[in-house]
């Protein structure tokens, strides 16, 4: 048996010297180097090529190399069978709350307009909004939304979580399902996402939303791009309905040259580097269930393939 990894647009080395640390006896093969499919019981891929998954005829178990499994459930030809697993790393999601946090207190306390200033030679003082007068609301209250919703309550902001289901968490006023959208958007100062892409929230950001949000808002965007109504952004921008955006994710990644966002000075973009995961951090956990696997055992942090996640 053999662990495959999978990974056309990441490097691979720093995935198998920590993988090998770990288990230095478990056989690793690199695709598309791979010598001996029959071998193959358990993927570890990220981005992969669609069908490819069907090459190994004793796949056991497809692991992402990230907690996001959207790139894995749009395969088309993805083997029904195979249970799929994603990896949680504490580290991910503090790292997601600092991205998250810079963004926030770089909005309220007006860094982009004293910036413009700045370059204009203009002395003024412009008026900022205390944290305890700034409601920020995360959609999506998994592990990693509930870490930062908690963390940001614990600075002083007021916090607002959304979610599929309703959740309990301490300093979070808790909304849920779509009947509670818009009444969650209303009077919400910095409007984060984090939720999980499926079908069902493809471009839940756009204009009816950010309409509901209080004036003058922001929006963070760390979750996928396709959340993203890309047009409906720019309006809202152009109209000010939004003051500015935060946006780590986007619908084609690298983002075109030639894209309307490049030249956008309300945008302030990243190249998907909110939070990486830590090849060092994770590797114990992928070991664990490919040794639960072997076992015919329950597997850590399976994916519901219906929900998406």
């Amino acid at each position: 048996m053999s662990i495959l990894i999978i990974c056309p647009n990441r490097e691979s080395k720093p995935w198998l010297d920590d993988l090998t640390k770990v288990d230095p006896s478990i056989e690793y093969q690199i695709w598309p180097n791979v010598t001996s499919k029959d071998k193959v019981t358990f993927a570890l891929t990220w981005q992969h090529p669609e069908g490819v998954f069907n090459d190994y005829p004793n796949l056991k178990c497809i692991c992402s190399m990230g907690a996001g499994v959207d790139n894995l459930l749009r395969d088309p030809y993805l083997p029904e069978s195979v249970p799929i697993v994603r990896l949680v790393d504490p580290g991910l999601a503090q790292a997601m709350f600092e991205y998250v946090c810079s963004s926030a207190l770089f909005y309220v306390q007006n860094t982009a307009l004293y910036q413009e200033q700045q370059a204009k030679k203009i002395w003024l003082e412009q008026p900022t909004k205390s944290l305890s007068e700034t409601t920020i609301g995360i959609m999506g209250l998994g592990k990693i939304g509930e870490h930062c919703a908690t963390q940001l309550s614990q600075l002083g902001f007021k916090v607002r979580g959304w979610s599929r289901n309703l959740k309990k968490i301490n300093g979070v006023t808790s909304f849920a399902g779509n009947d509670q959208l818009l009444e969650f958007a209303k009077g919400t100062n910095i409007l984060v996402c984090l939720l999980p892409l499926t079908e069902e929230l493809t471009g839940i950001l756009n204009l009816r939303l950010f309409k509901s949000l209080a004036e003058d808002a922001c929006l963070i965007n760390v979750a996928r791009g396709a959340h993203l109504n890309e047009d409906d952004l720019i309006e809202a921008l152009e109209t000010n309905v939004l003051s500015c955006a935060f946006l780590d994710v986007f619908i084609q990644e690298p983002l075109p040259l030639e894209h309307v966002f490049w030249n956008n000075k309300k945008i302030h973009m990243t190249p998907h580097s909110s939070s990486i995961t830590n090849t060092q951090a994770v590797a114990p956990q992928i070991i664990n269930n490919y040794r639960l696997m072997c076992n015919s055992k329950p597997l850590l942090n399976q994916v519901n393939v219906k929900q998406g996640y």
